[in-house]
C-alpha cells in the first residue's frame, strides 16, 4: 500500500505530543523569535518564523537522507544513533539547566523584514544543534520495517515544522503584544531554562525506555 509507512496510531500520537512539548519549550530559535517581536513588534516575528522553519526544513531533508545511508550501511548503527539520540537529548537538557539563557530584554539592532528573515534562515540552518537534535528526535519514531526510512523522516519532518510554525506564530503574536512587559521581566529567561532542561531530560528517558521495550517486544 502506498501509505504503509505511516506509523502506528499510538506512535503518531507520541509523535505529536512529544513535538509539541518540545516546541512549546523556548529554545534558541524561540528566544530569537520572541526577540525579535519583543523589538519590532508582530510582523518582524512573523518574518522570523518563516525563516526558521524554512531552515529547519533544510535539516529534514539532510537527516532523511544521511539516517538513510545510516541504515543502509547497517541496522546496528542506524540502532547506535537511536541511543546516541537518547543521551543526546538527556545532554542537551542538563546543559541547558547549566546554562542561563540570554534576556529577551537586551536590545537588538532593527532590521528590516527581509533582512529578519535572512538571519533567520541562517540562524537555523547553521545551528548544529538543530541538525543533531532532528538526528536524536525523529529516529526514536522510525520503524525500518515500515517502508524507506526517508519517506518516514520526511513525513515525520514536515509534521514537526507544521506544528512548529503553528506554535512559533503563537510565541511571535503573544511577544509582539506584550513586548514593553517582556522586556521588563527576567522572570522569563530563568522559567524557560528549568522547562526546556527538564523536558529535553524527560524525552531522552522515555527514548532510551521506548528502545527498550521494543527490543524485547
Amino acid at each position: 500500500m502506498i501509505f504503509d509507512f505511516l506509523p502506528p496510531t499510538e506512535t503518531l500520537l507520541l509523535f505529536l505530543g512529544s513535538a509539541l512539548a518540545l516546541l512549546l519549550t523556548p529554545g534558541p530559535a524561540v528566544l530569537y523569535i520572541i526577540t525579535r517581536s519583543v523589538d519590532q513588534g508582530r510582523p518582524a516575528g512573523l518574518a522570523s518564523v518563516i525563516g526558521v522553519e524554512l531552515g529547519n526544513l533544510v535539516h529534514v531533508l539532510a537527516a532523511a537522507a544521511g539516517l538513510s545511508a545510516i541504515l543502509l550501511s547497517s541496522a546496528l548503527a542506524f540502532d547506535v544513533v537511536k541511543y546516541l539520540g537518547a543521551a543526546y537529548l538527556i545532554y542537551l537538557g542538563i546543559r541547558t539547566l547549566l546554562t542561563p539563557i540570554a534576556d529577551v530584554s537586551a536590545p537588538v539592532e532593527r532590521k528590516p523584514l527581509g533582512k529578519i528573515f535572512q538571519q533567520a534562515v541562517v540562524v537555523a540552518v547553521l545551528n548544529p544543534k538543530t541538525a543533531l537534535f532532528f538526528f536524536a528526535f525523529l529516529p526514536q519514531f522510525i520503524d525500518p520495517a515500515r517502508g524507506p526510512v526517508g519517506t518516514q523522516i520526511l513525513f515525520l519532518g514536515a509534521l514537526f515544522v507544521l506544528l512548529g510554525t503553528l506554535t512559533d506564530g503563537s510565541y511571535a503574536l503573544a511577544a509582539g503584544t506584550a513586548g514593553a512587559w517582556l522586556r521588563g521581566n527576567p522572570w522569563f529567561s530563568r522559567f524557560q531554562r528549568y522547562v526546556a532542561g527538564t523536558i529535553y531530560i524527560g524525552l531522552g528517558i522515555t527514548a532510551a525506555l521506548a528502545s527498550n521495550t521494543a527490543r524485547q517486544d
